[in-house]
């Protein structure tokens, strides 16, 4: 590999689902996976096989699916049946890799694993070598990750021990994870280049970076790794991950992009795919992506004030380091009408960096002209609305047929709902209200019989103008456990019952699948 190319590991599918509210189905994850793919990923860790057999399965899915385009990792604890259970998800795939992890810091070796350092030392060699023996046994390339777990909170010389010896054991590449954001930029530099000036056999695999943001500091970590010689970023779309999140792959792509006169690195990333990449994210896992986020966000090349203003229409450099265009950004561009035709729409759809196969461009179509009924004017935004949403369609149990609220001053709020149950039987039922929402929620509680406690309700406009697209993403909390859904409308009601039923469909289906384990 060429010294000055960073390999971009992508771990939105395993550590980023494990953000609460964030889980993903099989189904879901085949589409991320493929918009990684399609992004210019190096590396795509799948999943965590042991969890459990819906990560097996996952794993097991994309690297068939994938492995033939890009590496598809699979994680597994230092323990031999997490080795065997990761490479049973792994071994019908072409391009494959085995993760492994055991932490090192002081705190963990007493609090969590309640080991000693030379046991943790013999432990990792072992399951290193483990690891490269299934790749020895199958005739394929080893590719071997070791990630001393809390590497930043542990003493350099037991650090430099441990990554010396999985280096020799086998790994071709070593993780440095600040598994709990407490690094700084120059305390993470100074580690590297610690293990870069000590491990004798450091040039014999690659160094990796993974940096966690619970000070802000994921993205300057992994800068400062670069600096010191990592040639491998641990990322995720969004930033998305435990607690603050993970670096954002967006943010250390552009960052090594826009300052390659500083770093004079590359990565493969298509920095085009960037924005379209994070809208999916956000709308499968129903993470918002707040309006100030760099790179992505909102208002991410939005200039209100007039000095501002006034020094772009002089020249966009003036306050434009990157082009709008350079991520795929959309803005609110006047688009398309009802009466434009399907080679228009592909077209646009093809500019926009949006990719959909033809029975679903017959929806989308559908979709775009439905909605140019209701509105005068549809907005690029709109468009790129109106695909994430048919393209996040899943499998659900529920579905809305029809959804009718009133309310009004002295009158009590109330709303009638219809859902399909999945087999084509319809099933109706009414509720008040505080409001015509809450109205409709219960009424959708009443009908699927599941109990939720509503924690979040957020609520914006696709584009602009009184007659936009609403999107409405909901928080809620059954059996003690967090799911969040999406909904599009031009009726802000019935956007909210659409993200609503998401929410329950996700409840559903973890029911369904706690039912099958308890029953197998």
């Amino acid at each position: 590999m060429s010294a000055d190319r960073i390999v971009i590991f992508d771990t939105t599918l395993r550590d980023g689902e494990q953000a609460p509210g964030c889980s993903m189905n099989t189904a879901e994850k085949l589409r991320v996976a493929e918009t990684l793919v399609e992004l210019g990923v190096d590396v795509i860790e799948a999943g965590f096989p042991i969890a459990s057999p819906d990560d097996f399965e996952a794993v097991r899915q994309i690297a068939r699916t994938f492995s033939n385009r890009t590496t598809i990792c699979a994680l597994a604890r230092c323990r031999p049946e997490d080795i065997d259970r990761a490479w049973d998800a792994l071994k019908e795939g072409d391009d494959v890799r085995l993760h492994l992890f055991l932490a090192t810091s002081p705190i963990h070796r007493e609090f969590k694993l309640k080991m000693a350092e030379a046991e943790i030392v013999r432990t990792a060699v072992e399951m290193v070598q483990r690891a490269v023996d299934k790749f020895v046994k199958a005739g394929k390339k080893v590719n071997v990750e070791f990630s001393p777990e809390d590497a930043a909170r542990t003493e350099l010389n037991f650090l430099s021990e441990v990554v010396e010896k999985a280096i020799a054991a086998g790994a071709t590449t070593v993780n440095i994870p600040d598994t709990v954001g407490y690094a700084t930029p120059t305390q993470y530099f100074q580690c590297i280049s610690h293990l870069k000036k000590h491990v004798p056999n450091i040039d014999k695999a690659v160094i990796s970076t993974h940096c966690h943001d619970d000070l802000g500091l994921a993205v300057a970590n992994s800068l400062a790794g670069v600096e010191a010689g990592a040639r491998q970023i641990e990322c995720t779309i969004n930033g998305l991950g435990e607690r603050a999140g993970n670096a954002a792959l967006e943010e250390v792509v552009m960052a090594l992009r826009t300052r390659r006169d500083y770093y004079n690195v590359d990565t493969r990333i298509n920095t085009r795919k960037l924005c379209a990449a994070s809208q999916q994210v956000s709308g499968i896992t129903g993470m918002v992506v707040q309006r100030n986020k760099a790179i992505v966000g909102r208002n991410a090349f939005a200039h209100e004030a007039g000095i501002h203003q006034h020094g772009m229409l002089q020249n966009r450099t003036t306050y434009e380091i990157m082009r709008p265009e350079d991520v795929g950004f959309v803005g609110t561009k006047l688009v398309l009408g009802k009466h434009s035709g399907r080679h228009a729409f592909r077209d646009r759809l093809k500019e926009l960096g949006l990719t959909v196969d033809d029975a679903t461009f017959q929806k989308v179509f559908d979709d775009f002209i439905e909605l140019a009924d209701k509105k005068k004017e549809v907005y690029d935004s709109d468009i790129v609305a109106i695909v994430e949403n048919r393209t996040h369609e899943t499998q659900d149990h529920w579905k809305i047929i029809s959804c009718q609220a009133s309310a009004g001053t002295g009158t009590i709020p109330t709303a009638t709902v219809a859902l399909d149950s999945g087999d084509g039987k319809r099933h109706h039922d009414a509720a008040t209200g505080g409001g015509p929402v809450e109205a409709v929620l219960h009424a959708i509680e009443r009908v699927t019989g599941i109990n939720a406690t509503l924690e979040d309700l957020k609520i914006r406009s696709v584009s602009k103008g009184k007659d936009a697209l609403g999107e409405v993403v909901v928080q809620v909390n059954v059996d003690g456990r967090t799911y969040e859904g999406t909904g599009l409308s031009v009726d802000i009601i019935e956007a909210s019952a659409r993200a609503y039923l998401k929410a329950l469909n996700q409840a559903e289906r973890q029911r369904e699948r706690a039912d099958r384990k308890s029953s197998s």
